[in-house]
C-alpha cells in the first residue's frame, strides 16, 4: 500500500463522512485494486448520494471491473445530478459504442463537446466514429437488401456487444418516438414545433425542435444545458426570497427566448426572430407551456 493509500485510509477511518472517499477510491482504481475501490465508492455515495462526483467514480469503477450496465446507471445518475458533466456524457458515449450503436455515441460526444470545448479527446472521438457512421450509411443499401429479416439475427448484429449490457434506446430517439394515440406536442400551434423546445430535469428533449442557422436541429445540445439553467433560476430566486421563477426573457441581435416552466420538472424554450415583440414570444411561450402540461398529462 502507497503512502497516499494509506494516509487516505487513515484520513477516512477517522472521519467516514470525509469527501477523501473521492480521492482514495480514484487512487484504488487506478492501482488496480478495483473490489476495494468499489467498496470505498459505495460507502461515499451512501454519505453524499447527492454528489454527482461520487456517481461519476463509481461508474468508472464498474465499467473497469466490466459491469458496463452498472457503470450506464452510475453515469445517468451523475446526468441526473449534473447534466453537463461531461465525463459522464463521454463514459455514455463509450458505453453505446461498446454496444454497437455509433450514432448514439456521437450524440452525447457532441453533448460532451458543448459542455467542455477544450477537451481536445472529443474532437477525434467525433472524427473517428463520425467516419464509421458514415461508412456504414454508405455501405447500408447493400447491406440491407442482403439481411435476413428483422428480428432472425439480431444477436449476430452486434457480435462485440457484452452480453451484461443490452444497449438502452437512446432517451432523445425514445422521446421522438410517441405511442400511437398520443397527440403531438406542438402541432396545433402557429408554426408547428419549429423554435420550440421541451426539456425534462434531466436536460434530455421530450419534443420540440430547435435549428441553428447553418440548418440542422441542435435541439439535443440545447437541451442539455437547459437543466442547469432551471436550478440556477430555481437557487437565484429561492436565494433572493423571490418564490418560484415564471419566465426568463432574452433579447439578443440573433433573435428572442423566452423561458418557462410548464411543470416543476420541465421546462420550455420558446425562440423567435428579433423581429418579433418580445411580448408575442411571450405569448408564443405561454401557449406552448399549455400544449406541453396537455401533453405531459395524456403521456403520463
Amino acid at each position: 500500500m502507497t503512502d497516499d493509500i494509506r494516509a487516505l485510509t487513515a484520513r477516512l477511518a477517522d472521519e467516514p463522512g470525509s469527501l477523501a472517499f473521492l480521492e482514495l477510491a480514484e487512487a484504488l482504481r487506478r492501482r488496480g485494486q478495483l473490489d476495494a475501490a468499489y467498496k470505498v465508492a459505495r460507502g461515499g455515495i451512501v454519505h453524499y448520494p447527492g454528489l454527482a462526483d461520487a456517481h461519476d467514480l463509481l461508474a468508472r469503477v464498474l465499467v473497469d471491473r466490466d459491469d458496463l450496465a452498472g457503470g450506464f446507471d452510475a453515469w445517468s445518475s451523475a446526468l441526473q445530478l449534473d447534466p453537463m458533466r461531461s465525463g459522464a456524457l463521454k463514459g455514455i458515449a463509450f458505453l453505446y459504442y461498446r454496444a454497437g450503436d455509433p450514432a448514439a455515441a456521437l450524440d452525447y460526444l457532441q453533448r460532451a463537446l458543448d459542455v467542455d470545448p477544450d477537451d481536445r479527446s472529443i474532437p477525434g472521438a467525433l472524427s473517428r466514429i463520425g467516419a464509421e457512421v458514415r461508412a456504414a450509411a454508405v455501405a447500408s443499401p447493400q447491406a440491407e437488401a442482403e439481411a435476413e429479416p428483422v428480428g432472425a439475427g439480431a444477436a449476430a448484429a452486434q457480435p462485440d456487444a457484452p452480453a451484461q449490457f443490452e444497449a438502452p434506446v437512446p432517451p432523445t430517439a425514445a422521446a421522438q418516438g410517441a405511442p400511437r394515440g398520443r397527440p403531438s406536442l406542438f402541432d396545433d400551434l402557429d408554426g408547428g414545433e419549429r423554435g420550440l423546445l421541451l426539456v425534462d430535469a434531466r436536460g434530455l428533449r421530450l419534443g420540440g425542435r430547435l435549428e441553428v442557422p447553418e440548418g440542422h436541429d441542435a435541439g439535443d445540445r440545447v437541451a442539455a444545458q437547459l437543466a442547469g439553467v432551471s436550478r440556477e433560476a430555481a437557487r437565484t430566486t429561492r436565494l433572493l426570497g423571490l418564490g418560484r421563477w415564471h419566465v426568463i426573457a432574452v433579447e439578443s441581435p440573433g433573435g428572442q427566448i423566452v423561458l418557462t416552466p410548464p411543470t416543476p420538472d420541465t421546462m420550455l424554450l420558446a425562440a423567435r426572430e428579433a423581429s418579433l415583440p418580445m411580448a408575442r414570444v411571450t405569448l408564443v411561450a405561454e401557449r406552448a407551456a399549455r400544449a406541453a402540461r396537455a401533453w405531459l398529462e395524456v403521456s403520463e
